[in-house]
């Protein structure tokens, strides 16, 4: 007796449909999804069990669901499918074609002060490709590269993170160290410290608070634990405006890393002083293993560097080059 699972022959395209209806949780989904009908999506899955001899879906009421074979083949769909985009764009470029797109998704600060140039840098260099962008704090954007519904996620951590989006919930990603983002305290301008050159957070330690995010404030708690005192948080929002709104009235003192600060004009009333150098937060970008063998990927990255460079200035160059460190986890 022959054993399907001895050499199985596996479709591309069953291996995508597969994935679509475990992202989307139905077929009439999945087919929207893939561009195709609802018949063709049912008779290529209904192909692939025949062929494998056991079933990949089965009908819950109304809805349909992945078996456990399904589940299967839809946890390493994610993979096969980027080697094969990967193999299809470099192919492309090797052929000289020039379209493509790319799916981003970055944390709020990032959104008015990355994002713009980013699409302003691949317009110049690279109009071909057409980026998509979605705006999600860190562990969600992890969480989206892992399920494929994102190709690059542009996140953050701190230093001393106890809830880093980049330890074991991006196991078996590509975790690329792309820049810095400074950290300021944020004060009000009559404020004794507002004109000092650099400022500790021990400098801080008898004043009122403002925390932002819960991340954030996660980082301020063990930011003032490092040093020494507990912080008197007296409000919590993660609006920027608000944030620098309550410092200009004296409500408190807060800290935000400078893309917040530059996401909007300084409001009057108030000053920032950097923090040591030591305090900036690291900025990342992550992808699936591989996905940089594809061109348009690849081009989104060196983008990246050289967007965020001109932000530090700092000089960048091309994925896995000088200025970017990289790590496999």
């Amino acid at each position: 007796m022959t054993d399907p699972f001895d050499d199985p022959v596996f479709d591309a395209r069953e291996l995508r449909v597969v994935k679509a209806v475990f992202d989307t949780g139905s077929i009439t989904a999945a087919a929207r999804e893939l561009g195709y009908s609802q018949p063709a999506i049912s008779q290529q899955l209904k192909r692939l069990e025949q062929r494998l001899g056991v079933a990949v879906v089965e009908r819950v009421g109304r809805r349909v669901r992945l078996t456990e074979a399904g589940r299967i083949l839809a946890r390493h769909a994610s993979a096969v499918t980027t080697a094969l985009d990967a193999a299809a764009g470099e192919l492309a470029e090797l052929w000289g074609l020039q379209s493509a797109r790319v799916r981003l998704m970055a944390f709020p600060s990032a959104s008015p002060t990355i994002v713009p140039r980013l699409l302003a840098d691949l317009g110049d260099r690279h109009p071909g490709i057409a980026l998509t962008y979605v705006e999600a704090e860190p562990p969600e954007a992890v969480a989206a590269v892992r399920e494929d519904r994102t190709d690059i996620a542009l996140t953050f951590s701190y230093p001393g993170d106890r809830n880093d989006p980049h330890g074991t919930s991006a196991r078996g990603l590509s975790v690329r160290i792309v820049g810095t983002d400074e950290m300021l305290a944020v004060l009000p301008a009559a404020h004794p410290a507002a004109r000092a050159a650099t400022l500790e957070v021990a400098d801080l330690a008898g004043e009122k608070w403002i925390a932002g995010c819960p991340r954030c404030r996660g980082h301020l708690l063990e930011l003032c634990d490092r040093a020494g005192f507990a912080p008197a948080i007296t409000f919590e929002t993660d609006n920027f405006v608000a944030v620098e709104g309550l410092v200009a009235q004296g409500i408190g003192v807060a800290i935000l890393p400078r893309m917040a600060v530059e996401s909007f004009p300084q409001l009057p009333g108030v000053a920032v002083v950097p923090l040591p150098p030591g305090e900036q937060r690291t900025l990342h970008a992550v992808t699936a293993r591989g996905a940089d063998r594809v061109p348009a990927v690849r081009a989104t990255l060196d983008a990246l560097l050289r967007v965020v460079a001109q932000r530090t200035g700092r000089a960048a160059s091309a994925a896995g080059g000088p200025g970017l460190a990289a790590s496999r986890n």
